[in-house]
């Protein structure tokens, strides 16, 4: 069975791969490993929500994110910004789910807000080597 952890871009979407058009825009549309929650979902959300490029996943269907660019060198950042977009979401769900099970056994009354996993999972992420 595969994890929240295990949750990674794998590609393309197969029945939608990314075409130039007459529009100033190329369409994108990445695909996950598996089917995310609808938690995760909207974790992942509210992470790009105020980034430089409009980024989406339908959080009943979890499986593509889409996004766009206009020109075509942008897209190796712009799938490095959601690689680790996609690790940041799938820590802060993860803590999520750690500290209502700790709640629940009460090992401890703290709940972690939406912004402590946020802040939790962007100092998870950094990355201090060279």
């Amino acid at each position: 069975m595969e994890g929240i952890s295990d949750i990674k871009i794998i590609g393309f979407d197969e029945s939608r791969p990314p075409v130039v058009r007459k529009e100033p825009y190329i369409n994108l549309y990445f695909k996950l490993s598996h089917k995310a929650p609808s938690q995760w979902c909207a974790d992942f959300n509210e992470l790009v929500a105020k980034g430089s490029y409009t980024v989406k996943i339908d959080s009943k269907k979890g499986i593509i994110i889409e996004t766009w660019v206009r020109q075509a060198s942008e897209i190796e950042a712009l799938l490095n910004i959601l690689k680790e977009s996609v690790k940041r979401a799938s820590f802060n769900y993860i803590a999520r789910i750690k500290a209502k099970a700790n709640v629940g056994m009460g090992e401890s009354k703290a709940v972690v807000s939406e912004a402590q996993a946020q802040l939790n999972g962007i100092v998870g992420g950094l990355n201090f080597d060279d």
